[in-house]
């Protein structure tokens, strides 16, 4: 665990191993109880907490708590494997996805794989919602097991509709509005990832585990 400073209003705690080299679910796992014991807490002073794949960044009010007194805090926090479990964020939850995406001819050439077994696999695969995007409701999934290092389009589209559904790198997201973009596109999915009529807006929240089915 490294704290590093952001400003001087916030810290950033690393989760990631030095040795490691790729966001796992154990490292997000860790990030999410860490995240739920700090909250959980209740400590004077902290404005916002932000869990993303690998890192918690940590905002105060420094006229009520500093960083440095945070980070004297932070080594009262154990984070077993017990305390992992504690995550609070396990729903499942289901996308029905239109897989009649442009680039699945292309992604299946990158893969080696059959266009049907791209999507069959992208099914079959159970996702977390590690960490938001570049936009509300846009979460990057990790899979539950390594797949796929899908790369991003050499030259971005403009225009990718709300709801499509993609790949890049080893994540899987869906756009919630329409905007420009470089990932690879698998289908389309009707569902709302951000609707402020909700009570809460965004479909996703970290930690929850996605899984894709295909609309027949």
């Amino acid at each position: 665990m490294r704290v590093n400073p952001c400003g001087d209003q916030a810290v950033i705690i690393d989760l990631l191993p030095e040795d490691a080299h790729a966001v796992n679910g154990t490292i997000l796992d860790a990030v999410l109880a860490l995240n739920s014991s700090i909250m959980g807490r209740q400590i004077p002073g902290i404005v916002d907490t932000v869990p993303a794949a690998q890192s918690l960044l940590v905002t105060f009010d420094t006229q009520v708590l500093t960083p440095e007194a945070f980070t004297e805090i932070l080594g009262a926090i154990s984070l077993s494997p017990d305390s992992r479990a504690t995550s609070e964020a396990t729903e499942t939850i289901e996308i029905p996805v239109t897989y009649d995406g442009p680039d699945l001819e292309d992604v299946a050439k990158h893969t080696g794989l059959s266009v049907a077994e791209v999507i069959s696999t992208h099914q079959a695969t159970t996702w977390t919602a590690a960490f938001g995007g570049f936009a509300p409701g846009f979460y990057y999934l990790i899979p539950n097991t390594p797949l796929w290092d899908i790369p991003r389009l050499q030259t971005p589209r403009t225009k990718i509709p709300a709801g499509s559904v993609g790949l890049a790198g080893e994540f899987s997201a869906v756009y919630p509005q329409q905007s420009p973009g470089g990932w690879q596109l698998l289908g389309t999915t009707d569902i709302a990832m951000w609707d402020l009529d909700r009570w809460q807006p965004s479909l996703l929240k970290p930690g929850n585990s996605v899984r894709f089915v295909q609309v027949k």
